[in-house]
């Protein structure tokens, strides 16, 4: 198993608020979270950065290789609970901080079975023959479609696309989505923010992935959606079994 990552601040913002940690666990066991915070001055980052790493080192030093799947998924969300906790404390502590919040994409990948967790409009993508997108996102227009209320083409464009209606701190509690999936022999999973599928379409994602070198594939993703404006912070994880 690879796991690689790459994060860049893009071309206009002025401070990268994303956050990536990720882990070779066994030959076999990765795992991989991705952070997007929000919230002005460095709320933002902040949000992500001890949502993050409360993730990250609670499943790497909880989990065990003898997990059952059901301990797996009460460990991920956990974890994303645990977060929601520390993230919201903070906020409610000070005014600098009020307001912040972030979202949150965790998957790990034992063998050829992903266990996930996601909160917000950070993405986990499944590359086998396709390209195919596992998470929901937690946002207005995705309600709206949902409802009958914009069609899925308006959803890419929509002047409310990045209003989020779900993340990691924003209350006092948070039910993160779960999922369990088996992965095809030779597959990919690609874990991103929005300032990666808001500038790099499915189809150039798929085969940048599919050409590269899994090392190589992160810079990639994240030059094309430079080269497609870069008006957001770029992170993107690969994880290929």
């Amino acid at each position: 198993m690879y796991i690689f990552s790459e994060t860049d601040i893009g071309l206009v913002r002025t401070e990268n608020q994303d956050r990536v940690r990720t882990a070779l666990l066994r030959d076999d066991i990765g795992f991989a979270v991705i952070c997007d915070g929000m919230g002005g001055q460095n709320a933002g980052s902040e949000a992500s950065e001890r949502a993050v790493n409360v993730v990250f080192e609670r499943i790497t030093k909880v989990f065990r290789p003898d997990y059952s799947g059901n301990s797996i998924r009460n460990l991920l969300i956990s974890s994303i609970t645990t977060a929601n906790s520390v993230v919201y404390d903070m906020s409610v502590s000070s005014m600098d901080m009020k307001g912040m919040g972030t979202t949150c994409v965790a998957a790990l990948v034992f063998g050829n079975k992903l266990y996930a967790v996601s909160v917000g409009d950070s993405r986990l993508y499944l590359i086998s023959h396709e390209i195919r997108q596992l998470t929901k996102d937690h946002t207005v227009v995705m309600k709206m479609y949902e409802n009958g209320e914009i069609t899925k083409e308006q959803l890419k464009n929509h002047p409310q696309r990045n209003y989020i209606t779900k993340a990691v701190g924003v209350a006092e509690k948070v039910s993160p989505d779960y999922l369990e999936a088996e992965l095809p022999e030779h597959s990919a999973i690609l874990l991103c923010t929005d300032g990666l599928s808001n500038y790099c379409d499915e189809a150039d994602m798929f085969n940048i992935i599919k050409k590269c070198d899994p090392k190589d594939a992160p810079s990639e993703l994240v030059k094309k959606a430079l080269e497609n404006g870069g008006g957001d912070n770029v992170t993107a994880a690969i994880m290929k079994i």
